[in-house]
């Protein structure tokens, strides 16, 4: 992809990992070219992305999302933490 090709709010994908965000911003570092990208807020060079094949999801499900990640989380904790009063001493050490 070509330096001119890329504008901020453009949705791109790096296809050596998969990674695919939309660009947040783009900065010219000792002459070459870089696109920040929103899912990351990492640098990639231009000339290795290219243009993402299908929308992008947006903020809010990923917001979503990691509210039902960290209500597992808590509910995880709590169990963990209630787990040792279910303890039946199968695990006694003989003698």
């Amino acid at each position: 992809m070509d330096a001119t090709e890329v504008a901020v709010g453009m949705a791109v994908r790096y296809p050596r990992t998969g990674t695919a965000g939309t660009v947040a911003r783009i900065e010219v570092i000792e002459g070459d070219t870089f696109a920040a990208l929103d899912s990351t807020g990492l640098l990639y060079r231009v000339d290795t992305l290219e243009p993402a094949a299908r929308p992008l999801r947006h903020h809010v499900e990923k917001e979503e999302d990691l509210e039902s990640l960290v209500r597992k989380e808590a509910e995880f904790g709590k169990d963990i933490s209630d787990a040792w009063q279910n303890i039946d001493n199968a695990c006694e050490g003989g003698g």
